[in-house]
């Protein structure tokens, strides 16, 4: 997706843009002092629109409608309503009168309202609200069922080139294309388009909730990205807010604090404005607003018909403060309407969700709209058939034809008409790919992308990765590399890939051939969730001892640039078949058997206690993993998958076993590793990474088959691995690691004055390495084994741990983080810095 919204800023740059039917912008003022009044209501009459106003009084409000009157309204200042002479307002200035002063009196000037949580009428109101939340949960009953529709909508937003463009002379159709937002009236140009349609089923005992996916369309520019990983990373960028849920509100991968949290006192401040008719009923409005804007938290309103004992929430506005801590948005609003069931649960029927925003600044901006209604609420048991819904371990169940569901069914089960645009997405794109201007331009961004080149328009055979063609190493000098994959255009079971890599130093050939066998067919290639395949792997390959990369190929370009000389390498021979199940709560398993040859070079020699050279060693293993990570999100891609985001826990335990002898083993191998993984957040204080590992070695072994810590000599930030430890300077068979990130999303930075407008955020990351070599292990002790190579400072770890510590500035341009590594133990080792910089790319909201 995000290769598209590139390629679309690109072309919509030099659009000019129309006016909408009311647009609005000015301040609000004290009409005594002058100074402007923050976080004040203001309503468009006649219409659904209104807006608070910001932290400095501005503010800037729109409408598809006309309208004749502006209503204003906060606590402490008299209730205004202004006459519009004209749609089009660029500077009003609204001055409202201290309650009971008028505009003509002269007095002494009053001074300035010290907001207080104490005798505060609107605190009481809230926690009210929060004393009676559970009265009204519906999830309190048995059995809660409803029927759900969801349309999310990506356009170009205030679109609408001029006929003396380049882009308006160049795709001159595009005007047939553009709609009017029935929110902002601005123009918008549909480009995606998603519908879901699905039921909800939810059990009090034992407890479950399941969504049963009936229905899935899909039309516009992300067809051509991974689509399960392109909805899955919609829906968790733009997830559905639920403020009675817990004290957080997730939403942009981030926590917002819920208007209803156990803190939200400490963090909004809150008003009671005047009396709003929602639907027929007179309903009180309570307004919040953070006491900083720029942490993460809400501008908003909940709407409480009057006289209701239940404190039952008609409606809910949010919108996000301007000055906010938040990258790439430039406005959002969520609106939400609520019925009362009959036994006094609420019942959400609608939640809207409007997201403007841009990928880079002084571009052009996209227009996201999530629209949900829901209907057929029912507290009864689901019939036999549908209850075995229950029986399937993931929260989402697809049904097997969702994706081929005809005009027909959507006729039925579309609960909101498509915009006008908006049915006319599929027709732009066939439009736009005929004119070869951006038909090429989006081949050459999604190359850049996805990494892989299609050899045809249904390709069999894709060439890839790009970022691999050409890299750098110490042992290889230039390594040049060519390979690519198969796809499911050959065969939906059979799938092979491979490469020859040639080293323009060493003068060798290396390759990977892969032919793999899925049991279950697959859309496009074999990587897919979920896999259920044998897999036959032969390689000849450089290995680098203790480097290993969790996201990211060893002969990636952008890591050919190193802080030393790469010179810890070996020769490695590897036949493997492994099996690989992966089941949709989470659970993986890959169990397999390899069988490997390891060839020593000048820097690694193979020389045991008692001087005897050694060409390579042959080694035999069985290996299983066993994998857990229940509801876990990620976006697959071609060979890796990358987290979408890190909240769900992972447990992973991994054994080898190659017992000496079998099939020429020289040694045996025994090793076991646990490892652990969770996202803890804390709330408006940002969140903690946190990863815990352990591991043993039963039986002695040559320091190549110990553990090895992961040594970073690249100067980019890398998971699980150490920036200042050089490889192979520690060797153990028994160590316990930790991994602490904390990302504190400028929760100090946003309360500094001359820091708070920068967005700047504070990153602080602490790792550990407790390690232990044993008796058994130790070349010294045990001269069966292989000597430690004598141009390598290998230190033995004598009960003190080795930590590094990092301190950084994260969201530098929205884009990058900086750190500064510091090595705390271990220092003035040979060969190894004791501190530097590191830098990487981090991309978030």
């Amino acid at each position: 997706m995000i290769t598209h919204l590139i390629l679309f800023t690109a072309f919509a740059c030099g659009v000019s843009i129309n006016a909408q039917t009311t647009q609005l912008r000015g301040v609000v003022r004290d009409s005594v002092t002058h100074e402007p009044i923050p976080y004040v209501a203001l309503f468009l009459e006649g219409t659904d629109n209104g807006v608070l106003s910001e932290e400095n009084g501005t503010f800037k409000l729109s409408s598809p409608q006309k309208a004749t009157e502006l209503r204003v309204s906060v606590m402490g200042y008299a209730t205004k309503t202004v006459e519009l002479k004209s749609s089009q307002i660029r500077n009003l200035i609204i001055d409202l009168s201290p309650d009971g002063v008028q505009l003509n009196e002269i007095i002494v000037k009053p001074t300035k309202e010290k907001y207080s949580k104490k005798n505060n009428p609107a605190v009481e109101f809230l926690e009210r609200i929060r004393a009676t939340r559970d009265i009204n949960d519906p999830y309190r009953n048995d059995y809660f069922n409803y029927d759900k529709y969801e349309r999310m909508t990506i356009a170009l937003n205030d679109f609408n080139p001029s006929d003396d463009s380049w882009i308006g002379r160049k795709f001159d159709f595009l005007k047939d294309h553009i709609d009017i937002s029935e929110v902002s009236g601005k123009p918008i140009l549909n480009v995606a388009v998603q519908e879901k349609s699905s039921s909800v089923h939810y059990r009090k005992s034992p407890e479950s909730e399941r969504e049963y996916v009936k229905g899935i369309k899909r039309e516009g520019v992300d067809q051509m990205a991974d689509q399960e990983s392109m909805r899955r990373f919609m829906e968790d960028v733009f997830s559905e807010i639920d403020i009675y849920d817990g004290n957080d509100v997730t939403l942009l991968q981030n926590r917002f604090v819920s208007p209803l949290s156990r803190i939200a006192t400490d963090f909004y401040k809150y008003y009671l404005s005047d009396t709003i008719v929602v639907e027929g009923d007179s309903c009180i409005v309570l307004s919040f607003v953070p006491h900083t804007p720029q942490t993460f938290g809400f501008l908003g309103k909940l709407y409480v018909p009057k006289n209701d004992s239940t404190m039952f929430i008609k409606k809910i506005d949010l919108y996000l403060p301007h000055s906010i801590n938040v990258n790439f948005v430039d406005a959002m609003s969520v609106s939400q309407t609520y019925e009362k069931a009959p036994d006094g649960s609420r019942l959400k029927t609608k939640d809207d969700m409007i997201v403007e925003f841009r990928v880079m600044p002084g571009t052009p901006s996209f227009y996201t709209r999530r629209n949900t209604v829901y209907n057929n609420f029912s507290f009864d048991r689901p019939p036999v058939g549908v209850d075995d819904v229950f029986s399937h371990a993931e929260h989402e169940v697809v049904d097997a034809s969702a994706f081929k569901r005809d005009d027909d069914f959507w006729e039925k089960n579309r609960l909101v008409p498509l915009e006008v645009g908006e049915g006319s997405v599929k027709s732009l794109v066939e439009r736009l790919r005929s004119v070869p201007l951006y038909y090429w331009t989006e081949k050459t961004l999604k190359l850049l992308v996805s990494g892989y080149a299609p050899t045809g328009k249904n390709s069999k055979f894709d060439y890839g990765p790009v970022n691999t063609s050409i890299s750098y190493n110490t042992a290889e000098g230039v390594r040049l590399r060519t390979g690519g994959m198969t796809t499911a255009n050959l065969s939906k079971r059979w799938f092979g890939r491979g490469y020859v890599a040639y080293g323009l130093r060493d003068h060798k050939w290396k390759y990977k051939a892969e032919l793999e066998y899925s049991f279950i067919d697959k859309e496009y290639h074999s990587r897919e969730f979920p896999v259920k395949s044998l897999r036959f792997t032969q390689s000849y390959e450089l290995d680098q001892l203790g480097q290993k990369y969790l996201f990211t190929n060893q002969d990636n370009l952008f890591l050919s640039f190193k802080r030393m000389e790469d010179t810890r390498v070996t020769y490695r021979r590897l036949t493997a078949l492994d099996y690989t199940l992966e089941l949709r709560n989470g659970f993986s398993l890959v169990a397999g058997f390899a069988y490997e040859r390891q060839e020593a070079t000048k820097w690694i020699p193979f020389i045991d206690g008692a001087g005897k050279h050694y060409g390579h060693y042959n080694e035999a293993a069985f290996n299983i993993k066993l994998r857990y990570a229940p509801g876990e999100k990620f976006y697959q891609g071609r060979t890796n998958r990358y987290p979408i985001n890190l909240d769900a826990p992972v447990i992973e335990l991994t054994h080898t076993y190659a017992p000496r002898g079998f099939m020429g083993s020289m040694f045996p191998i025994n090793r076991t590793e646990l490892r652990l993984q969770k996202r803890i957040w804390l709330s408006a204080f940002g969140y903690i990474d946190a990863v815990a590992k352990g591991g043993h070695v039963w039986e002695a072994a040559p320091y190549l088959n110990l553990l090895l810590p992961n040594a970073n000599l690249s100067y980019t930030i890398q998971p699980e691995s150490f920036a200042l430890m050089n490889p192979l300077e520690f060797i153990n068979d028994t160590y316990g690691l930790i991994d602490i990130t904390y990302w504190a999303n400028g929760a100090l930075f946003t309360r500094l004055p001359l820091l708070k407008k920068s967005k700047l955020r504070e990153v602080v990351s602490f790792k550990s390495l407790w390690g232990h070599l044993s008796k058994k292990n130790d070349p010294t002790y045990n001269p069966e084994l292989f000597r430690f190579p004598e141009d390598i400072t290998v230190t033995r770890m004598s009960g003190r741990p080795y930590m590094e510590i990092s301190a950084g500035l994260d969201n530098i341009f929205s884009v990058l983080r900086v750190d500064y590594v510091w090595r705390l133990s271990y220092r003035n080792t040979p060969g190894a810095p004791n501190s530097g910089l590191r830098i990487a790319m981090h991309f978030t909201f």
